[in-house]
């Protein structure tokens, strides 16, 4: 690859790869990446070409010191992507963003521009972020000057086709001189109508509840495979997702351990009910606190969009019951809807595999999010 041609890009924070994937999918190139889990480090890697030597697997502040030894892959960068957890953005908290010792890895972040100073940034994180967007952007002259332009939206998945009700915090800058209206002007043309879970979920093999608790390692034809070959049906939402390859393999169809009670209240609840439904009534944990744990139990609806998946899928799937099985969703499922492609396969434990796909951006919005980017470089 000529180093002309390429529209490099660095994701800090990379997770598993969402954010990347649909950059890529736009037009960039992602050349150097930090994560500090090595798992879901070895799931990106696995589903890219970079060499070891494109990726830092540790904390971004460590990365920031020795910075100097990167200089092949930082240098000249055409956009950072990234989303730094940032929890002291409350409302009612008084100290400065900046100043807050819970946001170390932002301030990481803002120093990795001030170093690299890429044509273009983006950050995005949960909307609570807007509720401290004047600090933000005080905070971002802070370490970048007055070279940058830089706003923000908050987007949502659901406007670009993703089957899911998911919105962020999406904080783009440029030191172009291009006005940031007019960028997201760019991103909103790449709006669509969103698919529904249904679309999504139509054609995958049903699976059960496994049964056998502690048997991570049983795979059959009931509960599931890391791995099987399969013939998908090859419907509008398998091309939105996979474009015109065909894919063989079906990866990450598969099913964790529920107990009978939980696999008996996943077989009562109909479509769009959740913990308070008169069908489970009787045998419905919790009582007492029935308000503080409505959503406890949730069975998806297939005709709607699919409520945001986030990584709290790790520890069960109650709150993401199938809509037609008794069961919750597999990490396969959760990863069309979070629009990654069928062959992106994910790695480690399977409780991992539910972390990293609620961690991630969903491709298909990070495309849009690129393509209107991309417009002003090409």
């Amino acid at each position: 690859m000529k180093d002309k041609k390429l529209y490099k890009m660095a994701d800090l924070f990379a997770g598993c790869g969402g954010l990347s994937l649909g950059l890529e999918q736009a037009g960039f190139v992602p050349w150097f990446v930090n994560e500090i889990v090595p798992t879901f480090c070895e799931t990106y890697k696995k589903n890219h070409v970079l060499s070891d030597d494109h990726y830092y697997i540790g904390d971004i502040n460590d990365l920031n010191k020795h910075l100097d030894n990167y200089h092949d892959y930082i240098d000249n960068l055409y956009l950072v992507c990234g989303g730094p957890p940032c929890q002291g953005f409350s409302m009612a908290n008084r100290q400065r963003l900046i100043d807050d010792p819970r946001n170390q890895l932002y301030k990481a972040y803002l120093y990795f521009l001030s170093v690299t100073r890429p044509r273009f940034f983006i950050m995005e994180n949960v909307r609570g972020m807007a509720n401290k967007i004047e600090e933000i952007k005080e905070n971002f002259k802070e370490y970048l000057g007055e070279e940058y332009v830089f706003g923000y939206r908050l987007l949502y998945a659901q406007d670009f086709g993703v089957p899911q009700n998911r919105e962020r915090f999406i904080f783009i800058g440029n030191r172009e001189g291009i006005s940031i209206d007019v960028i997201f002007d760019a991103i909103e043309k790449h709006k669509r109508k969103p698919f529904v879970l249904r679309d999504a979920l139509v054609g995958l093999p049903p699976l059960e509840a496994k049964k056998e608790k502690g048997k991570t390692d049983i795979e059959n034809e009931k509960s599931g495979f890391t791995e099987r070959d399969f013939v998908y049906t090859e419907n509008a939402f398998y091309r939105f997702i996979n474009g015109k390859r065909k894919i063989t393999k079906l990866y990450n169809h598969k099913n964790r351990y529920n107990n009978p009670r939980d696999i008996e209240i996943f077989s009562r609840l109909p479509q769009g009910a959740n913990s308070l439904h008169e069908s489970i009534a009787d045998i419905m944990p919790y009582k007492r606190r029935n308000a503080i744990f409505k959503d406890k139990y949730f069975r998806l609806a297939d005709d709607q969009i699919c409520k945001t998946i986030t990584s709290h899928m790790k520890f069960d799937c109650n709150m993401y019951i199938h809509p037609w099985e008794a069961r919750g969703l597999s990490p396969r499922e959760a990863a069309r809807i979070q629009t990654f492609p069928d062959d992106y396969v994910l790695y480690g434990a399977q409780n991992a595999w539910y972390a990293q796909v609620g961690n991630a951006v969903p491709v298909k919005l990070a495309k849009a999010i690129g393509e209107g980017i991309m417009q002003f470089i090409k």
